[in-house]
């Protein structure tokens, strides 16, 4: 490791921060913060804090001696001063004469503690920052020191490394009882400048900002020559396929697999977002003939359990060519993780008196032999978590491996941890939306309708693709958007083109669960007249494009099992042709008979096919030239051609988007026409 402490940019940082009013120590404080959380070596996914003991007026404008620690949920990379709540130093010393203290007391008593009472939750590990008398302290999961400690004989290998420099504290669950045995050890000794908490990480103290972080770097990097020394080769590879499956060819599969039907809403699945990786340290973890072992060991730290569960799901390598066989091997082996996760939950529940409730029982780790890993969650965000923190699993147990042999904590320790009230209240207690975990492709998804339908299933929960030949404006629809929504170059009416942004999609997110099949254009003229080369035309962009992509959705879709929704947009033209439209209204006709087909064809498989029949949106259809002019020529004003409807009311792209949006959410509707025109009878279905 090496020190990124920077003397310029430190006093930078106080000079902005003093503008603000913030002193130069809790400034300081933020800006080594941020110097760990930046390095995934040190820090991943709040997996660390730090905190400055100070003095502060509080609200009554008396000094008062404080304590400034990690809010819980704040991200150390990018963490203010505003992040660093104050805690009055003298009621958590205090604390320590006590024998015992409940997790919901230690909250409580922290947070009437607070200087302000709107500031956020402290650190859980606030009361072991506050016992230690040093002005700094910092901490982290160093993936080194992990490496090192967690072994059989850890804190032997920790006294090798730092001899008596640092104390030695044995696992104990975070929460007052780690806080009062770490004071114990540091007690002992007064001039270690830090602790390892075995199977947990690294503490360091010190005087000044600089102090303590540049001690930590020192240790972590002592624990980084020790890894370096005396390794043996890890692992044994396993004899794989001559020929490995593509991750677009299995991620629908393993995503199927890992989904939970809702036994309260018939139709409903609880689906997950898959984030792949893979590279030489993966390959060579996930290939080991021994991966069955040593992957199963648990945690390389009790915080990841509960964003990986306490063992990843392992499946057999995928050969290409045979899809069946590995799906029916998947299948059986989610089968068994379930069944090994409600036993476990089982036997430890009943161990602690059975007041908890067992979280989604399926794999939050997929690893597949031959071809890289998956990480799984509720969001593209969560499944990114969890395939970073398996990414760091695996360099620390290759680690632990090649010099000795990984040991991860007892199981009933994991399972209190896993089920610790204050570790589930990281993860939130958001209610889901209600597309959450699924996935939603939209085609013209720069223009108009397509974008504003994006913006819906997005702002619904789903994960969003926007396809148009149009990369540049995608792109800029897909950054509004934020989040993960992504962008794809493609041009519906080439077979090729509309394979290759499907993969693209399966690669991102690990399948598709809705299909917007939005992109189109009207093509007019006389249909006694027209160029059969126009005609020909409107039918490849308004016809066989929702056929090429309801083929590429449906194919995701069947290979998932958990069913799916394809969604067409229809024009008016199909059941109420205006004059002079009709190379445009035929494909549509036709398009409008291809959603009935696909309910027909695929109900059975859960795959639901519905439309939404609009008239007169702002689009790259219908432009101000095009409005300007058909108001001209009917006599009025643009206002009231655009709301010459029933209603009287002008339909907008955003209508439309909740018209799909509705047709998404509808479990047990399919075949079905919404008509969104804001009244016209002539174009009314029956």
């Amino acid at each position: 490791m090496k020190s990124q402490w920077n003397e310029a940019d430190a006093a930078a940082t106080v000079d902005r921060y003093a503008q603000t009013g913030i002193a130069a120590d809790l400034a300081l404080r933020v800006y080594t913060t941020q110097l760990l959380g930046r390095d995934p070596k040190l820090v991943l996914h709040g997996g660390g804090n730090t905190s400055v003991k100070t003095k502060m007026t509080d609200l009554i404008g008396d000094a008062t001696e404080v304590l400034c620690v990690k809010g819980s949920g704040w991200d150390m990379a990018t963490i203010e001063p505003a992040g660093m709540p104050a805690v009055r130093l003298d009621a958590l010393r205090r604390l320590r004469a006590r024998d015992a203290m409940a997790d919901d007391e230690m909250v409580r008593v922290q947070r009437a503690s607070l200087l302000d009472p709107m500031a956020p939750n402290p650190s859980v590990e606030t009361l072991l920052h506050a016992f230690v008398p040093h002005v700094y302290v910092d901490h982290t999961h160093s993936a080194a020191v992990l490496g090192l400690i967690d072994q059989p004989d850890g804190p032997a290998r920790a006294r090798d490394v730092y001899g008596a420099r640092m104390g030695i504290v044995p696992y104990i669950l975070p929460g007052f009882g780690l806080a009062k045995k770490s004071a114990e050890v540091f007690d002992a000794d007064p001039k270690v400048i830090g602790l390892i908490l075995e199977k947990h990480g690294i503490f360091t103290f010190g005087a000044d900002a600089r102090e303590a972080y540049e001690r930590m770097i020192e240790m972590v990097t002592l624990a980084e020559e020790a890894l370096r020394t005396n390794r043996k080769a890890v692992f044994v590879t396993a004899t794989m396929p001559q020929q490995i499956a593509s991750v677009a060819e299995i991620a629908p599969i393993v995503r199927g697999a890992c989904a939970l039907a809702d036994t309260r809403n018939e139709g409903a699945w609880s689906r997950l977002i898959l984030d792949f990786r893979s590279d030489d340290a993966i390959l060579n973890f996930v290939n080991g003939r021994d991966l069955p072992d040593y992957s199963q060991r648990g945690v390389i730290t009790p915080d990841h359990t509960i964003r990986t569960k306490n063992w990843p799901l392992v499946v057999p390598p995928p050969q290409g060519g045979k899809e069946t066989d590995f799906a029916t091997a998947t299948r059986q082996a989610v089968s068994a993780f379930v069944a090994q996760y409600r036993d476990y939950f089982a036997r430890n529940n009943a161990r602690v008196g059975g007041s908890r409730i067992m979280l989604e029982p399926t794999p939050r780790v997929v690893l597949v032999p031959g071809l890289g890993l998956f990480g799984l969650g509720g969001n593209a965000k969560a499944a990114s978590i969890a395939a970073d923190l398996a990414e760091a699993a695996i360099a620390t147990i290759t680690d632990a491996e090649a010099i000795g042999r990984f040991e991860s904590i007892p199981e009933a320790d994991m399972f209190d941890c896993e089920y610790w009230p204050l570790e589930q209240a990281k993860l939130g207690a958001a209610k889901p939306l209600p597309l959450a975990g699924q996935v939603a492709v939209i085609t013209g998804g720069a223009g108009a309708i397509g974008a504003a339908t994006a913006r819906a299933f997005a702002k619904a929960g789903a994960e969003v693709a926007l396809l148009d030949r149009d990369l540049t404006a995608a792109q800029a629809q897909a950054k509004t958007i934020g989040g993960a929504a992504l962008a794809i170059e493609c041009d519906v009416t080439d077979a090729r083109s509309v394979q290759a942004a499907f993969a693209r999609v399966v690669n991102r997110f690990g399948g598709v669960d809705i299909l917007v099949s939005n992109a189109g254009a009207a093509w007019q003229g006389k249909i006694g007249e027209v160029d059969e080369a126009i005609l020909r035309e409107s039918f490849e962009l308004n016809f066989f494009a929702h056929q090429k992509a309801a083929q590429a959705a449906v194919a995701i879709m069947l290979k998932q099992g958990t069913g799916g929704c394809l969604l067409f947009n229809v024009s008016k033209q199909a059941v109420n042709p205006g004059a002079n439209f009709g190379p445009y209204g035929l494909p549509k006709a036709a398009t409008l008979f291809l959603v009935r087909q696909y309910a027909l064809d695929y109900g059975a498989d859960g795959i639901r096919a519905n439309a939404v029949n609009a008239d007169r949106i702002r689009s790259g259809l219908l432009t101000g030239d095009f409005i300007k002019d058909r108001a001209k020529a009917r006599g009025v004003s643009e206002k009231d051609y655009m709301s010459g409807n029933l209603l009287g009311r002008e339909v907008t792209a955003e209508d439309v988007a909740q018209a799909f949006l509705a047709q998404a959410l509808a479990l047990k509707t399919t075949a079905d026409i919404t008509t969104v025109d804001g009244g016209n009878i002539a174009a009314a279905l029956r």
